[in-house]
């Protein structure tokens, strides 16, 4: 039976990753070129960092079940809104404490999660994510015992997939899912997000896109060709869209805005004390 996807509206504590469609004729033709970019697709990914489960470590690419969940538990934590750092931090210490599977975190029970949460400096929302994550894991164990994979496969097309994840529990809006299906696009081919709204300003800003190009799918579109362009695989692709997510969490320094064409205008300085997700906007 197929589970229709929902795309209700997003936690109160994400941004919805979901661009509105506007209306004809404030949408750029296709053939309009973009101001020249600032740096080339694979510049930016050297200067900015490549995927966030490379640096944490995990190899998606590899298909692996186990590998897999890693990634997800990672975007379940990156969804709040709390700093990279913090989410980063708070994955090592499930890491540390072998919680890196559905069975392991559902046998932890809500204390010990709590505990862990918080050792990661995840203080803020310690009590709501364990039980998020509790709900989230059963859930996993109960239908699809465990196995992400299995979830995949059994989707008809994209969207359904993206409803039968959005299903594994509420906690699961459209920054946990964007996030966490990006990085997978590569790997699994019902992994098909849309560009966060944080991606298409940066690539905006980059000059990737015309700014007079707004509607999400026909931004992707022009990134994946500039990625193409620049030597890329749809394979890697996920390393493009997560540099313009870093690029977009960063903030320029007045005296260092983007000139002509080189990459030695790129300012990747951040704001001290600054709250930030990994793609909150």
């Amino acid at each position: 039976m197929k589970i229709a996807a929902k795309r209700g509206a997003p936690d109160t504590a994400q941004v919805s990753a979901v661009v509105r469609k506007p209306e004809p004729s404030a949408v750029a033709p296709e053939s309009e070129p973009a101001s020249k970019p600032a740096t080339s697709p694979r510049g930016l990914v050297e200067r900015t960092g490549s995927m966030y489960s490379n640096q944490l470590g995990i190899k998606i690419a590899t298909g692996e079940p186990g590998e897999t969940f890693k990634w997800f538990l990672a975007a379940l934590l990156f969804g709040a809104r709390i700093s990279e750092s913090v989410a980063m931090r708070t994955w090592r210490e499930f890491e540390k404490a072998e919680l890196l599977t559905p069975k392991k975190i559902v046998e932890a029970g809500w204390d010990r999660l709590v505990k862990v949460l918080d050792g990661g400096g995840y203080a803020r929302y310690d009590f709501k994510t364990a039980t998020k994550l509790l709900d989230v894991c059963g859930a996993l164990q109960d239908r699809y015992k465990g196995d992400l994979n299995a979830l995949h496969a059994e989707a008809s097309d994209e969207a359904n997939f993206e409803g039968r994840l959005r299903e594994l529990g509420k906690g699961i809006g459209d920054l946990t899912a964007n996030i966490f299906l990006r990085e997978m696009r590569g790997t699994w081919s019902k992994a098909a997000p849309l560009p966060s709204p944080r991606v298409i300003e940066a690539a905006h800003e980059l000059g990737y896109v015309p700014r007079t190009m707004r509607t999400a799918d026909s931004v992707m579109r022009r990134l994946q060709a500039a990625w193409r362009k620049d030597g890329g695989s749809p394979e890697n692709f996920p390393e493009f869209e997560a540099a313009l997510v870093r690029f977009g969490g960063q903030r320029r320094k007045p005296s260092t805005a983007l000139k002509g064409t080189g990459t030695k205008g790129l300012a990747l300085a951040t704001t001290p004390g600054k709250r930030r997700g990994v793609d909150p906007k």
